[in-house]
């Protein structure tokens, strides 16, 4: 059977299925600006996506990332008050590329050229409510969970 990821932004939740199976249901934050496709919009990218790329596998569960890359680093409040503006990038990566052409890939509406990831979030993250700066957040150990359950490939349906 085939997986495949649903991510509701009215109601702020990820679904993992298989098949008609629902594997797992997890709370999110998408962008607090809501939907959209645009280059420097900071919304979240609609239609159907598939993950390209994988990130973060062995890092432990609060490890930083910037531009993809592991800072070495694990978070802890003293580090958040250090970097108050940074917008923290956790645990896991699962990065997205569009799969529309002219909707969310190519061009000006190009979800991997705008960073678009599942990833980890700080504890004090409020899930189940808009907040990031396009990407979709998870609870860590929800990252954790879900990426070693899906694979590259897995297609991400994002929608209203």
């Amino acid at each position: 059977m085939t997986k495949r990821i649903d991510i509701d932004l009215s109601r702020q939740r990820l679904c993992l299925f298989e098949g008609g199976t629902l594997l797992r249901e997890y709370a999110v934050s998408t962008a607090e600006r809501g939907a959209g496709e645009k280059i420097g919009s900071q919304c979240t990218p609609r239609g159907r996506h598939k993950i390209r790329a994988k990130i973060g596998r062995g890092a432990p569960s609060g490890a930083v990332f910037v531009s993809r890359r592991a800072t070495g680093e694990v978070y802890s409040r003293e580090l958040r008050e250090r970097y108050p503006g940074r917008d923290w990038i956790l645990t896991r990566i699962l990065w997205l590329s569009g799969l529309e052409p002219g909707r969310n890939r190519l061009r000006d509406v190009d979800t991997m050229r705008r960073y678009i990831y599942l990833h980890g979030t700080p504890e004090e993250t409020q899930l189940g409510q808009r907040g990031s700066h396009g990407c979709v957040r998870m609870a860590n150990r929800d990252i954790i969970e879900l990426f070693d359950l899906v694979e590259a490939g897995v297609e991400v349906d994002i929608h209203e």
